[in-house]
Formats: C-alpha cells, sequence, structure tokens
C-alpha cells in the first residue's frame, strides 16, 4: 500500500450538507431554520439550562447537604490490604506509596491507613492518621505504628 493509494474506511466520511441551494434540495431558502426568531439569526440559539426567561429547573431545586471543598483536609487513603503487597519488615510512607503508584499523588496533609483487607506480614508504616480497625490489625501480625 502507498500513501497515494489511501482512503479512509467505507462510512468514515459523510459528505457536508449545503444549505440554501433551492428547494429541490429539501433544505433551500430558509435552510431548515424557520422563519424569523432567536434560532433562525446567525450565532442565535440559547444556552443549555435556558428556559425563555423561566426561572431555570436547576434554580428551583432545593440546595442540599454541606460540602466543605474549601477547607477540608486531603489525605491520601490506601487500605491495609493493598499493603500486602510489599516484604516482610519494610517500611512504608507516603514515599514508597507513591514511587510504587499505589497513591496517585502526595496529599497535603500526608497519608491515612484504613481498615479494609486483611495483613499477615509484619510491617513499618508511617503515616499521619490510622483507622482503629488498622491500627488493629498491623499490630496483631506485629507490624509497628509511627504516628508523624
Amino acid at each position: 500500500m502507498k500513501l497515494e493509494n489511501m482512503k479512509p474506511a467505507q462510512g468514515a466520511t459523510t459528505k457536508s450538507v449545503r444549505v440554501g441551494r433551492g428547494i429541490g434540495s429539501g433544505i433551500g431558502k430558509t435552510s431548515g431554520k424557520g422563519h424569523k426568531g432567536q434560532n433562525a439569526r446567525s450565532g442565535g440559539g440559547v444556552r443549555p439550562g435556558f428556559e425563555g426567561g423561566n426561572i431555570p429547573l436547576i434554580r428551583k431545586i432545593p440546595i442540599r447537604g454541606f460540602n466543605n471543598y474549601n477547607f477540608r483536609k486531603g489525605y491520601a487513603c490506601i487500605n491495609v490490604g493493598e499493603l500486602e503487597y510489599f516484604e516482610a519488615n519494610s517500611t512504608i510512607d507516603m514515599e514508597t506509596l507513591y514511587e510504587q503508584r499505589f497513591i496517585g499523588k502526595r496529599a497535603p496533609y500526608g497519608l491515612k491507613i484504613l481498615g479494609d483487607g486483611e495483613l499477615t506480614k509484619p510491617l513499618t508504616i508511617k503515616a499521619k492518621k490510622f483507622t482503629k480497625t488498622a491500627k488493629e490489625k498491623i499490630e496483631k501480625v506485629g507490624g509497628k505504628i509511627i504516628e508523624e
């Protein structure tokens, strides 16, 4: 196959519709836009959610709940079960988990260890926070907890 012989697959390209080319085309005269009005003008139309001057539905629905986005503390969280990957008696901290791609980014408030899953090896874990079940599971197999 040569470059000059290449062409798109069957049905991959569609011919652009030529509007305003006579009544025989089916989209002549007003070009499928009807007569006058906002949608017939160039650049016309309304933004999504606009309801002709009425209060939009999204503004009628009551706000529920609470989001503390501005002041929340961002922790990188990982479950005890995921730490089973590491060798026995190894030291684990946020840098180790980041290098091994267990966490996506270094969180500003540090690392939090959660208690889901099982652990069978003793590990030394450095983190900012531990849940109660995570502490129990780590200490049960002879691991060490270092709270930073």
